[in-house]
């Protein structure tokens, strides 16, 4: 009797919840056509490495946290990409090159369907500077300049990071499983901010200085777009993302670091998980940092300053993870193509001044003036073995979204620029991107009422002044060829029926 009884309550459960869900309908899970795969290996530098970022010698001396090579690879079933995120300054592109061939050879992943950013962590290993041998036909004078008085890449570090990114790539292709994607962009306008600006006397600085009374306006802009692809496997576990945004990594919170693209991490993995990965990829920041010359306040330390931009890049992002429909990213493609961009030579009077300046002191003329000298002399060496430099832009499409991969420090107005003029509706512009030749201004920073520092003229940054044009048109020409993927939606809602039979009621009084 009794099991009679308990049968006749379940099915009168059964039959209130019946109710309750008349008049609402519930998506069915999509099924997974893709496969992803996520993978992480570790660089973080020994103590006692030099650290990049500058124009002389710097050492490491604590840790404080670790900088890491993030892999992704996306199979749609036809084509295989790898989106590679390095904690670094920046990257050779012979690195770049040799990582790709090996990849290839391991999985069969085509050299082009690989991109591999750097970071521009200034916190981060020597990988990136003057090469062993590089200088090694100079003359002692420019030896001296390049090897004892200029950042330096270490040659075992160099092999071991070189050897961390074909690990990664490859243990994520291995790891791919069935996966739901989706893509979205979010918006974050306070950490970030252009670092040049208008003065009263009609030339452009990068950083004045807070509160300097001769600052008229910022010269250029900022983009606050958080670029997000997102990956879940078939039980709706959060595999990691890929997360796009435009502020340099020069925040430095102590110590060998990656920056603030650690607590971009932390952030996510917060709220979507321990074992997620987050492959970080940089857009075009190269006059964009944390350092707000306007504001009127102190400026946070560098620990807070990477919390922070940390904190709330990779807030919007789990913002964007939350609202994205996971679903179907195919096609998979992916173009490049190298272009031959011209140096800006410095005069021949220039060099020769130069020459002088870098024999003497440097508190006889000023660091300032001592280092960029020295500069002119390293770039006149280079030059007498290349007048032209190879620059590869390359697209990688993961189905609605493009990433327009460019070796350089481009401005911010570049990124800006693409994204109306793309063909996608997620065009996400990546910086140091298969290599660095450095900054790529736009040519009214060339102009008149010009100038900064990342106009300089160095042995690091030096291609003539329509690059950037240059590379902006060939990265839409790429992305032209291709043909956008859907953007998942969730499904349409059921024809309505009747309303919900618990709510349809007048109130009731008594």
């Amino acid at each position: 009797m009794r099991s009679v009884y308990r049968i006749a309550v379940f099915i009168c459960v059964l039959i209130c919840l019946a109710g309750i869900l008349v008049g609402y309908s519930f998506a069915a899970e999509p099924s997974p056509s893709m496969k992803v795969g996520f993978a992480e290996a570790d660089i973080t530098p020994q103590i006692g490495m030099e650290c990049p970022g500058g124009y002389g010698k710097s050492y490491h001396r604590t840790l404080h946290d670790p900088c890491k090579v993030r892999a992704a690879v996306f199979d749609d079933g036809k084509t295989r990409i790898a989106l590679v995120g390095v904690d670094a300054l920046a990257l050779h592109r012979e690195m770049v090159q040799a990582a790709r061939a090996a990849i290839h050879e391991k999985s069969g992943i085509r050299p082009e369907a690989i991109l591999v950013s750097a970071s521009h962590s200034h916190s981060s290993g020597p990988i990136f500077g003057v090469r062993p041998g590089e200088f090694d036909d100079a003359s002692p004078l420019v030896r001296k300049l390049a090897y004892e008085m200029s950042t330096c890449v270490d040659a075992k570090y160099y092999e071991h990071v070189q050897n961390q990114i074909v690990a990664a790539v490859c243990q994520a292709d291995k790891s791919r499983v069935e996966a739901l994607c989706g893509v979205g962009k979010g918006f974050e306008d306070r950490v970030a901010f252009n670092r040049r600006f208008r003065m009263k006397n009609g030339l452009t600085y990068t950083h004045p200085g807070q509160g300097n009374p001769d600052i008229v306006e910022p010269a250029g802009p900022t983009d606050p777009e958080v670029g997000v692809i997102g990956a879940w496997d078939k039980d709706r576990k959060f595999l990691g993302c890929v997360v796009n945004f435009a502020c340099h990594a020069t925040t430095s919170p102590g110590g060998i670091s990656a920056n603030y693209i650690y607590y971009l991490e932390q952030a996510i993995r917060g709220a979507m998980g321990p074992d997620a990965i987050i492959v970080f990829l940089p857009g075009t920041s190269g006059d964009v940092t944390q350092v707000d010359n306007l504001s009127p306040c102190a400026l946070p330390s560098g620990e807070r300053s990477a919390r922070l931009v940390g904190g709330r890049v990779g807030a919007e992002a789990v913002k964007v993870l939350l609202a994205i429909e996971p679903g179907d990213l195919a096609p998979l493609d992916a173009q490049s193509k190298v272009l031959k961009i011209e140096h800006r030579i410095p005069a021949a009077k220039r060099v020769r001044r130069c020459l002088e300046l870098v024999q003497k002191d440097q508190k006889d003329i000023g660091h300032t003036e001592w280092t960029f000298a020295k500069e002119i002399v390293l770039l006149d060496a280079l030059l007498a073995k290349e007048k032209v430099a190879e620059v590869e832009v390359q697209a990688i499409q993961v189905g609605p979204a493009v990433f327009l991969g460019h070796p350089a420090e481009m401005f911010c107005q570049f990124g800006l620029d693409m994204k109306p003029k793309s063909p996608f509706p997620f065009t996400f512009p990546v910086t140091f991107a298969n290599g660095c030749i450095g900054y790529i201004p736009t040519e009214e920073a060339f102009g008149e009422h010009g100038g900064g520092y990342e106009t300089r003229l160095t042995s690091y940054s030096n291609l003539e002044i329509t690059a950037g044009r240059q590379m902006l048109q060939a990265a839409l020409e790429l992305a032209g060829q291709m043909t956008p993927g859907k953007v998942p939606t969730p499904p349409q809602a059921s024809p309505f029926r009747s309303p919900w039979s618990y709510g349809n009621v007048p109130p009731e009084l008594e």
